[in-house]
This record gives structure tokens, C-alpha cells and sequence, in this order.
């Protein structure tokens, strides 16, 4: 039986630990990361040294491999980023002339006229505050046939909002 091919790494540990923790810790600045990037250079490396066209064993080696590690961590991190700044932007109320304080009394005279479809997808979605996927639940449609709705749904109301407006 042949030995495992990961125990040269044993023997290189010692002396690779403080090279590959120092080259982490020096680009990214964060201890936690550094050890966490440092375990997994080791483990990457033991993985690598057990496949048949491994390279040779060295410090420089490992440092080519934490340098990955390195990239990938960054990677995960903008991937996240992204994912955040896309959920707060997807959040965010968006601006819209309409978002502005509206007479009581004449808004609720126009949704009283509109077809009863529109009035029902403004009321789930603005005055009871449901998400689109929910109104669309209610009304039975699809999430997509339930956006075009309110689409129409708000021209609507805003072509009577602004008759009713000018008659005042």
C-alpha cells in the first residue's frame, strides 16, 4: 500500500504556516478571514497532493493556492454584495410623483369608480399592503398577469384622479 501523498504536508506545515497566514492576513486585512483562508489553502492543498499529476510540495505552492483561496473569497464577498445591493434597491419605496400625500375624499370617489378588477388589485396592494405574489393569489392570476393589472389598474386611477382634481 502506498503511504498517503498528504503527508508531505505534514512535514512542510511548520515552516509554510506563517507564510501563507502572512501573505493572507497582509491583503485582506482581517484575522478571522486570514485563519479561515489559511485552513482552507491546507485542506485545498491536501486535496491537490492526493491526485496523481500533483505538483511538488513547496511554500510557493501553497502561496499559489492560498492566493486562489484568496480570489474566491473575494468573489463570494461581491457576489454578496451584489446580492445586497439589489435587495435594498429592490426595497427601496421608488419615487414616484404619485407617492405624494393624495386627497382623501377625491381618491376614494375614483377607486369607488373604477372597474371593480382595478379596484380590488389597488386595494390588496396599496391599502392593505400586500407584495404582488400575494394579490396575485387573491385575484387568481399569475404574478405576471397580475403586474400588467395594476399597471393598468394605476393608469386608470390617475387619469380619473387628475378629472376629478380639475373639477374641484
Amino acid at each position: 500500500m502506498r503511504p498517503d501523498p498528504a503527508f508531505g504536508l505534514l512535514e512542510l506545515y511548520d515552516e509554510a504556516l506563517p507564510h501563507v497566514y502572512g501573505y493572507l492576513l497582509a491583503r485582506c486585512a482581517d484575522r478571522a478571514v486570514a485563519e479561515d483562508l489559511t485552513a482552507e489553502t491546507f485542506l485545498a492543498a491536501v486535496d491537490a497532493a492526493r491526485k496523481p499529476d500533483a505538483p511538488p510540495l513547496s511554500v510557493s505552492w501553497l502561496i499559489g493556492v492560498a492566493r486562489h483561496k484568496l480570489a474566491d473569497h473575494w468573489r463570494r464577498e461581491e457576489r454578496q454584495q451584489r446580492r445586497q445591493r439589489r435587495l435594498e434597491t429592490d426595497h427601496e419605496p421608488s419615487v414616484d410623483p404619485w407617492d405624494v400625500e393624495l386627497d382623501v375624499m377625491v381618491a376614494r370617489d375614483v377607486l369607488a369608480s373604477l372597474g371593480a378588477h382595478h379596484r380590488l388589485a389597488l386595494t390588496l396592494r396599496y391599502l392593505d399592503g400586500l407584495p404582488v405574489p400575494e394579490v396575485a393569489a387573491h385575484l387568481e392570476r399569475t404574478v405576471h398577469a397580475t403586474e400588467a393589472l395594476l399597471v393598468r389598474a394605476r393608469t386608470a386611477f390617475r387619469k380619473e384622479y387628475t378629472r376629478e382634481e380639475g373639477r374641484s
